[in-house]
């Protein structure tokens, strides 16, 4: 039977999306879909430029899963054509990291992971999947495919990143200039940096650490909005500026 990170790489060479995974198996447990992420990541290439992060509640635990070079755009406005099937898109809150956090024996302490922090800044994550179906999927399943990501686009940064207070940022959301989403916070993890320091953790545990320059969006403040080829999409956050593109 082919394994679940061949049917990923397949359908990411232009074969059909999967209906399910291989013989109707199911990844059985977080550890699992993350190593299934990695060994994709390792064979497209292998170099992790970024991370993205979220959880359903405050609460609970967080979820991740690298990003490749190929699919993170710094200072890019197009979403190339052909990259992903489909298009959904979300505002986010990214963060770059400006001193390296290699693995060590002791956990990071909040405090060592803020000071590590160089920026914050607008990013809109582009939904894919390697399923017909977005969600259709067991969580797990979903989350060895690379938790949905089809590309990260970031916009410039702020330095004075601890005065942003994200609950309370407002963002809004334009299609072909059209405002879709208008509204405070809604990010359902609440704090980000909780999910920060919650992932320099697990990348010292499956990635060597976080690398100095290395981008981590934050989740969904938009909810997802899937859009056609040839959309414009626009974000505003309040205090930490715009950014749009087209998706070719």
């Amino acid at each position: 039977m082919v394994s679940v990170d061949e049917a990923f790489l397949r359908v990411r060479a232009g074969a059909s999306p999967l209906e399910c995974l291989p013989g109707g198996y199911h990844v059985a447990s977080a550890d699992e879909a993350y190593r299934i992420q990695h060994a994709t990541l390792r064979a497209l290439g292998g170099r992790i430029a970024g991370w993205k992060v979220g959880a359903d509640t405050p609460e609970s635990e967080p979820a991740a899963a690298p990003i490749a070079v190929s699919t993170l755009f710094d200072a890019a406005n197009t979403l190339p054509r052909g990259l992903c099937r489909l298009i959904g898109v979300e505002a986010e809150i990214a963060y770059r990291f400006g001193r390296a956090l290699p693995p060590r024996d002791v956990p990071y302490t909040t405090q060592e992971v803020c000071d590590a922090i160089e920026s914050a800044h607008p990013a809109i994550e582009i939904i894919d999947t390697r399923f017909v179906t977005p969600g259709s999927q067991p969580v797990f399943d979903h989350l060895a495919d690379q938790q949905s990501h089809g590309a990260l686009f970031v916009g410039p940064g702020i330095s004075d990143w601890r005065a942003l207070v994200p609950m309370e940022e407002r963002v809004t959301l334009s299609i072909d200039g059209r405002v879709a989403v208008d509204h405070v916070g809604g990010n359902a993890a609440g704090d980000p940096i909780r999910l920060l320091v919650w992932l320099a953790s697990h990348a010292a545990r499956y990635a060597g650490g976080l690398a100095a320059g290395t981008i981590v969006t934050t989740g969904s403040r938009s909810g997802t909005l899937f859009v056609e080829p040839g959309t414009r999409v626009a974000v505003t956050f309040a205090h930490l500026g715009a950014l749009s593109l087209t998706c070719d």
